[in-house]
């Protein structure tokens, strides 16, 4: 069976930005607002530790679910596990997610400074250097024959686009501009000599973009 590389509810603004400027321990997305750039996956009745029984159905609610089937690993880059630059200073921080990590698989850290990996419940993080395609054979293996997501960073996702490692992509488009930060893309349009894509409107201005290729 193949193995895929598949990018799930990734949120970027108008101006094609996933993160803002001044990103630190306090606010992940720098500038930007995460309730506005994913607030769509919010109000989904399958958004994880949700208790009240309620929440949107639909295609939003199907992507939300998409994010952990047949997952076996996650890569991510150092700026998605942290606000940490350059050498460890600090290895008793083990990232924004507290004692239950949401995604339950091994994940891949790609930093040029490794460190012990280290595990949280059912998740292990491990800090790994090297290429996109270094990388992407670790986590295959890790997944044992299932699908390797690819968690972001805008920075890492455009990595493995261009090294042409990724195989499904959908990215959520909110309605604001941000001006500044990290970002995916100039336009969606450039990944068209690459991929297939869907264009469907979501609620609250958003728009969902689905790549994918043969």
């Amino acid at each position: 069976m193949t193995q895929l590389v598949r990018v799930h509810n990734f949120g970027v603004s108008q101006d094609g930005y996933a993160a803002g400027e001044g990103q630190s321990l306090e606010r992940p997305f720098g500038h930007a607002d995460p309730q506005t750039l994913l607030g769509w996956a919010l109000g989904t009745a399958s958004w994880p530790g949700r208790a009240d029984g309620g929440g949107s159905r639909g295609l939003e609610d199907y992507l939300v679910r998409e994010f952990h089937r047949d997952i076996g690993a996650e890569i991510m880059g150092r700026n998605k596990f942290g606000p940490q630059r350059g050498p460890w200073t600090d290895h008793e921080w083990q990232g924004w997610w507290g004692d239950e990590p949401p995604f339950h698989t091994p994940v891949f850290v790609m930093t040029h400074h490794e460190r012990p990996s280290f595990t949280l419940s059912d998740t292990t993080f491990h800090f790994v250097g090297g290429d996109p395609a270094t990388v992407l054979a670790r986590a295959f293996e890790a997944a044992d024959g299932k699908d390797v997501r690819l968690g972001g960073g805008a920075t890492t996702v455009r990595q493995f686009l261009d090294a042409g490692l990724v195989d499904t992509l959908h990215v959520s488009v909110a309605p604001l501009e941000l001006g500044g930060g990290t970002r995916l893309w100039d336009s969606p349009d450039e990944l068209l000599d690459r991929y297939h894509r869907d264009v469907v409107p979501g609620r609250d201005g958003v728009v969902h973009h689905l790549f994918w290729r043969d």
